[in-house]
């Protein structure tokens, strides 16, 4: 990443669109056009644009209620045709935090731009909402992302709170107003904290992991196992310089963050001290083996890869949308049945080609950032490790899911 320049905060509290502001701005490259040679086993379609990613970065994520977020400038504004974020738990205030982060990063004002929710693939959902922009003609280069901000979440009055407010307001006479303030009770003032929490069954992740741990068989031990290596790979990759997609900024009156603050190594013997996070006493998801929730914002910069190529840019990867089989970015729950019958096609791959520098359990999971997240790393990984493909694959709350298929950019 090149010609970022550092900004100062103003003193107000970080909010979540400042986040946003932060990843969009911090977009930039001037990494120039080299000679391709075409890879002979590339998915690319006769007659089917290709889309490429150009870049991509995301602040650290950070363990909620430790530190906050800054703003940095970079991406040229008038590249950019369209902006869309998601987010999950969203502030009133800034309902399109898209459109909020996009004017506070400076981006004009005719540069139009909407915010997507899709619990914890919603910046999943906004980079296929680009590609099908780029896909449709519409647009040439779009900035995709996430933002979420755990560690200041809105917390309502609770209803019996919020109805006597109303009608507050709308009273005309003071006996009116006297009997209203009148009738408030102590359990009135009880506020509303927002649950992590699927509306319609009232079921936390939390709960859901345990319940299909214990239908799949899956024990406590190998969900320990997976989180200690989750650590172990994640704090290997911190420290070898792996995770460059990570931009550095100072809080004022802290110190400079550059690095994601969750990642703990621990032992097993330390782990399995641990009680059940859930379903107690018996159930096998613990904080050891969760992740935590996190603060954090991404961003990514989706082009034509004609475009990209004119304005002297080297994309990182090419994000497959559709081949004379199949498409190959999928959503809902058709994405569970897409992975399975990509894995029946060519094997399950080994163990190790899964989150080799650690995942959501280590680096946190901000919900709406993660996606942007999973997508610049595994086009890093392909070019460390000379891979041709990579495949992103989440689930979301609802019954949801998402899957891509990223290949490698000839270098």
């Amino acid at each position: 990443m090149a010609s970022m320049l550092l900004t100062s905060l103003r003193s107000s509290p970080l909010t979540s669109v400042q986040a946003a502001q932060f990843a969009a701005r911090s977009l930039s490259t001037s990494v120039h056009l080299q000679a391709q040679a075409k890879s002979k086993k590339s998915l690319a379609t006769p007659g089917v644009k290709n889309i490429v990613l150009v870049d991509g970065v995301r602040t650290p994520f950070l363990q909620s209620g430790t530190i906050g977020l800054l703003n940095r400038t970079g991406l040229p504004k008038d590249a950019v045709d369209y902006i869309v974020y998601g987010t999950v738990i969203q502030e009133v205030k800034t309902s399109n935090v898209a459109r909020e982060a996009a004017l506070g990063a400076g981006f004009s004002d005719k540069t139009p731009a909407h915010t997507v929710t899709m619990a914890c693939i919603s910046s999943n959902q906004a980079m296929t909402t680009a590609v099908g922009l780029i896909a449709a003609g519409q647009c040439d280069a779009v900035v995709a992302g996430g933002v979420e901000f755990m560690s200041d979440v809105p917390i309502r009055h609770s209803r019996k709170m919020r109805k006597t407010m109303l009608s507050l307001n709308k009273a005309k006479t003071l006996g009116a107003r006297l009997s209203l303030l009148g009738s408030i009770r102590l359990s009135h003032l009880a506020p509303e904290l927002p649950a992590v929490a699927e509306f319609s069954t009232a079921e936390t992740m939390g709960h859901s992991a345990d319940r299909l741990a214990a239908a799949f068989g899956v024990s406590r031990l190998e969900q320990d196992e997976f989180a200690l290596r989750s650590h172990m790979l994640a704090k290997k990759a911190q420290d070898s310089g792996l995770l460059s997609d990570v931009i550095s900024f100072k809080v004022p009156g802290k110190d400079i963050v550059s690095k994601d603050n969750g990642i703990r190594p621990s032992t097993m013997e330390q782990m399995a001290k641990l009680k059940p996070a859930f379903i107690k006493p018996h159930g096998t998801v613990t904080a050891a083996n969760s992740s935590f929730l996190t603060d954090g914002a991404s961003a990514v910069l989706i082009m034509s890869e004609e475009k990209a190529l004119a304005m002297g840019y080297k994309p990182k990867a090419y994000l497959r949308y559709k081949t004379k089989i199949m498409p190959y970015i999928k959503k809902l729950p058709d994405a569970l049945m897409y992975t399975v019958s990509l894995f029946s096609q060519v094997g399950a791959p080994p163990m190790e080609k899964f989150n080799s520098w650690g995942g959501s359990l280590s680096l946190g999971h901000p919900f709406a950032a993660t996606g942007c997240r999973l997508v610049t790393t595994v086009a890093h990984r392909l070019q460390k490790e000379g891979g041709q493909y990579g495949l992103v694959a989440a689930c979301a709350a609802g019954g949801q899911g998402h899957a891509m298929v990223i290949e490698a950019y000839p270098q």
